[in-house]
């Protein structure tokens, strides 16, 4: 077992950016570059829902040529057969397709073939890479890395030969950036850069400002400079990915939660945001020549990208739960200035939700992506007006879940990502309906060499004590008579408005490999069961999702073949603070616990989160001043003395979303309570684990850990 604790963060990352925006005023002057490139942007100060957007931005970025990375595939180490490859993006002639793997250990940016498998490595850089892009005039690929696999990530291009490789945003110290949308001739990208405007926000212990300050930002130099934290800023712009025009100013906001591009219109008048905390999210419409806010409308939580435009710009189609449980299709017609004219239903159900959406680009037919209860059903179809989404097509799958959507040229033959229970993640073609797995991801049959066979999960339907449905899935151990009394594992997700989907789950597998059953459930506020059941653990409703947690238990134990004595709960992100509460709220319940990545106590967790976290967190859990008293009760520490089971915590070293403090925190006052307790702190990760060593060291200490302390 390995056990380690961390000192504590120092004060203050990073420096100011070398170069700032003069007066809030970018243009681009290059020649060639698209019209509204070379239109001068001011940032000014207008109105929106809820806020301003500030005069000051965050400082441009700046492109910083790296040296070429691409690699043979011949001159690599001996690779992994069993691997994975997700986040498709397509090059304009729908022939070759640039994804992420994980087939060297780490996920890293790769270019293939749909047909072959002639692939290519195109940044052999150990950083994990999170998102991919190609442009729509085939001569870039845009990626988003995290360095050294925290949550500070940046945003960089290379050529699709593996030449011209740079870093566009994101590359100074302490600074973060993001992936937005390529403009549709692909002569620029939108990114959106975090910070202060005085450069790279420094953490001080000190609760994150949530709302901008009342008072003008006192100036260097002045002694309340130095009391008052700084507001963090997220800005977007548009770059050249040569640099060979200035960056332009899109949107700027003080203490977002979020911001992202999503669309620019084919004549640049118009961009489509996606902006707000978790609960709360909007699709903006911004004029680019005032940055003024034309329409918005609420959107759905879940894939960033919500929508795009037609090419005429008249009609916007999005993915939004405006005024529903489920979220769907919409069309929302527009005026020339941008402004909302109509809102129409295009494609809807009744108890499943629209998840992806893909539009082709030339805006005349869509990919749709339904949940149904875990499940994804795939349809083509041809939006034809705004009240009707045109005839749709059926596309069957080969596996449960879709992804990522990318199209093509020929709208009846996208390109998914694909999971499933029987598998690894990958890549596939769906010409007219036929599914064709890309020569490059694994095989079905390679998801586990030298073990057992995946075990397909049977859907569970628990009720809560106050007579809410809740959902989840149960994994059998192989092997196992049918009635015998199990070994079981809780594994609570993250989020919380994640969903657990029946997926391959290399923990799981281990886990079941060990004879352990496991019980994946959907607490409240879990997504995929409508608007209200998300919601449902708002404010005192918290207390409820605990109990949620003892109700499945139970669930699983008087309808399935789980053993009321031998029962363990494990869980990532708000998953660990779920298992942190169920071991001090229902203390005679499990055997053991093994939070991962978990929040023990808000106070410290607001004072450590990032500060665009800190914003998603106070709709979700409370206000860390007005509702501080709440906060207090929900925190496992404020319990800590009703402990009575040993604990393993996990955490990733450079986690800055729940900082590892959170961990360090329980797992010392366990110890001084006389309770076992230990720490697995992973090297080179962050909130979410990437690195194929590290998610190894991980299952196997966990398992190990829980089939002990459920041994009879």
């Amino acid at each position: 077992m390995t056990e380690t604790f961390l000192p504590p963060p120092p004060d203050g990352t990073g420096g100011p950016r070398e170069r700032a925006a003069a007066n809030g005023v970018e243009t681009a002057r290059a020649e060639g570059a698209a019209p509204f490139v070379r239109t001068c942007v001011r940032a000014v100060a207008t109105e929106l829902p809820g806020g301003v957007w500030p005069a000051e931005a965050q400082p441009s970025p700046e492109p910083l040529l790296l040296p070429d990375a691409a690699v043979p595939v011949d001159a690599l180490p001996r690779l992994l057969v069993s691997h994975g490859c997700w986040y498709p993006s397509v090059d304009p002639d729908g022939r070759h397709v640039a994804f992420v793997c994980d087939r060297t250990g780490v996920p890293q940016l790769w270019t293939g073939p749909l047909g072959g498998d002639d692939v290519h490595l195109l940044d052999a850089d150990p950083h994990p890479v999170v998102e991919v892009s190609w442009s729509p005039d085939g001569q870039w690929i845009a990626y988003t890395t995290a360095p050294g696999g925290g949550e500070h990530t940046r945003v960089l291009c290379v050529r699709p030969d593996g030449t011209g490789r740079r870093i566009l945003a994101g590359g100074e110290p302490g600074g973060s950036a993001h992936l937005g949308c390529w403009t549709h001739d692909g002569s620029a990208l939108a990114v959106t850069v975090a910070g202060t405007p005085r450069g790279p926000a420094a953490r001080d212990g000190r609760t994150a400002l949530l709302t901008a300050p009342s008072h003008p930002p006192a100036a260097a130099g002045d002694p309340a400079a130095a009391a008052e934290p700084l507001p963090r800023t997220l800005s977007a712009y548009l770059v050249t990915p040569d640099g060979s025009a200035a960056p332009v100013l899109l949107a700027s906001e003080r203490d977002a939660a979020s911001l992202r591009v999503c669309d620019v219109s084919r004549d640049g008048r118009l961009v489509l945001l996606r902006r707000g905390p978790r609960g709360r999210r909007e699709a903006l419409v911004v004029r680019t020549h005032d940055l003024r806010v034309t329409c918005e409308m609420p959107v759905a939580d879940g894939d960033p990208w919500i929508g795009a435009f037609t090419p005429d710009a008249r009609l916007l189609w999005l993915r939004s739960d405006h005024a529903r449980e489920h979220a769907a299709l919409y069309a929302v017609t527009l005026d020339r200035q941008g402004r909302r004219l109509s809102l129409s239903v295009a494609a809807e159900r009744d108890d499943s939700g629209l998840e992806l959406l893909a539009l082709d680009r030339d805006g005349r037919s869509a990919v749709l992506s339904w949940n149904v209860r875990g499940v994804s059903e795939l349809e083509v179809a041809a939006p034809t007006a705004p009240d009707n989404a045109g005839p749709s097509r059926a596309v069957p799958l080969p596996h449960e879940v879709v992804t990522k959507v990318a199209v093509t040229p020929d709208p009846d033959a996208p390109v998914v990502a694909l999971s499933g229970s029987l598998r690894r993640p990958g890549v596939w073609w769906l010409p007219q309906g036929t599914a064709l797995r890309t020569p490059w991801s694994s095989r079905d049959e390679d998801v586990a060499p030298g073990s057992h066979p995946p075990v397909r999960p049977v859907p569970m339907r628990p009720v809560a004590r106050d007579g809410l449905d809740l959902g989840g899935w149960y994994y059998r151990a192989p092997g196992r008579p049918p009635t015998e009394p199990a070994p079981c594992v809780l594994h609570l997700h993250g989020g919380p408005e994640e969903q657990e989907r029946p997926v391959f789950d290399p923990l799981y597998h281990e886990l079941l490999g060990r004879g352990l059953d496991v019980f994946a459930p959907d607490v409240r506020g879990s997504s995929g069961y409508g608007r209200s059941f998300v919601d449902a653990d708002l404010g005192r409703g918290r207390f409820a999702a605990i109990d949620d947690v003892a109700d499945c238990a139970s669930h699983a134990v008087l309808e399935g073949p789980a053993d009321p004595h031998r029962l363990a709960v494990m869980g990532h992100s708000y998953g660990g603070y779920l298992v942190m509460a169920s071991l001090v709220w229902h203390p005679y319940l499990f055997r053991t616990g093994v939070p991962v990545c978990g929040i023990s106590d808000f106070t410290t967790f607001f004072a450590g989160t990032e500060p665009w976290l800190a914003r998603s967190a106070a709709y979700k859990y409370g206000h860390p001043e007005r509702d501080r008293e709440l906060l207090h009760e929900l925190s496992p520490m404020s319990r800590i003395d009703a402990l009575r089971v040993p604990v393993l915590a996990v955490h990733g070293e450079h986690d800055s979303n729940v900082p590892p403090g959170e961990s360090e925190q329980f797992v010392r006052a366990a110890r001084e309570r006389g309770v076992e307790a230990q720490l697995l702190v992973l090297r080179d990760e962050g909130h979410d684990f990437r690195r194929a060593d590290s998610l190894r060291t991980f299952r196997r200490t966990a398992a190990d850990w829980i089939q002990r302390h459920l041994a009879d």
